[in-house]
């Protein structure tokens, strides 16, 4: 393989890892752009997601007696449909009924008291997965087909492989965060939420309805993060109550990395760190990607404070 094939490859594997990357990524960057807060249970709601999906890929193949390499074509894309809009249902409500029970009580309180509040709703989610699906890594079923695009389906002669989850990941990241930006900018709802970003008790005097406006936010995150848990199992094949932590903690990095509160910014965030990664993996080992990765963060930061794509803001009461 020559060099610029090697470098399309790790381009591709990167794209793919970003784009799931991104779409948890957004469900942080649109909590705090509303209410300026640091919700870590984000990348726990992703966790569930991922639990969710696995549980239908198992669940009715065993119902049907289909062994998971038995799955028909037909069956296994309804398979791939049906769990990933389930995960998204679950968690969007997932996400509404935390906001509703753990951080709405504590709007006006110090932020202190919704980070401690955000910490702990973690913890529960962490040990709902663990009780779920055990302490031990599962094997996700492979259901998506083994094909290669450019092998397989265009027919092209070349070392380079684009396998069809890779390409899946990114038809699914690109239209929904696109959906989601058309939706902020264009609809009466989207003109809520930037109204209730920009000043809440404005917006109140307005006639917004604050507390549907925060939940409608909460809804959307939460779908996403759905999307990403599906996918993430689709991609990489296992689950474990446990993967919330890192892929949150890096799509919380894309997201401070892109501009916190810019949904641009997060997408551009999250492939950022994807392509680095990879090349991280391939070039250096990857036991240094986390340290590459964060330390391109300090060096972002101390270069541009506000992010990539963000822009000074005054402090909201």
């Amino acid at each position: 393989m020559q060099w610029y094939e090697q470098f399309a490859q790790i381009m591709l594997i990167g794209i793919a890892n970003g784009c799931l990357i991104a779409l948890i990524a957004v469900g942080y960057t649109l909590v705090y752009g509303i209410i300026e807060l640091i919700n870590f249970a984000h990348g726990d709601v992703f966790m569930i997601g991922t639990m969710v999906a696995l549980t239908i890929v198992t669940w009715i193949p065993s119902l049907m007696g289909l062994g998971t390499h038995a799955i028909p074509l037909p069956l296994a894309v309804s398979l791939v449909v049906g769990a990933i809009v389930l995960s998204m249902v679950v968690c969007a409500l997932l996400n509404v009924a935390i906001e509703r029970v753990a951080y709405r009580p504590l709007r006006h309180a110090p932020r202190l008291a919704s980070l401690i509040s955000a910490i702990g709703v973690s913890f529960i989610l962490i040990n709902v997965g663990l009780h779920w699906k055990g302490a031990s890594p599962v094997d996700f079923p492979s259901v998506l087909p083994n094909l290669d695009l450019f092998r397989d389906v265009l027919r092209v002669d070349t070392p380079i492989r684009w396998p069809v989850r890779d390409a899946l990941v990114i038809a699914l990241a690109l239209p929904l965060t696109y959906a989601l930006t058309l939706f902020v900018r264009k609809t009466r709802l989207g003109k809520a939420m930037r109204a209730t970003a920009q000043d809440r008790d404005a917006a109140a005097m307005m006639g917004i309805d604050i507390n549907t406006t925060i939940m409608l936010t909460f809804l959307l995150g939460g779908a996403l993060a759905g999307a990403a848990g599906a996918m993430y199992g689709l991609y990489n094949n296992t689950a474990w109550f446990f993967q919330g932590f890192r892929n949150g903690l890096y799509a919380f990095t894309a997201a401070v990395m892109g501009g916190i509160g810019n949904i641009g910014g997060a997408l551009l965030g999250g492939l950022g760190i994807g392509i680095i990664a990879a090349f991280s993996d391939f070039l250096i080992d990857p036991r240094w990607t986390q340290v590459v990765v964060f330390g391109l963060l300090i060096l972002v930061l101390v270069f541009r404070p506000t992010g990539l794509l963000g822009q000074a803001a005054t402090e909201r009461a």
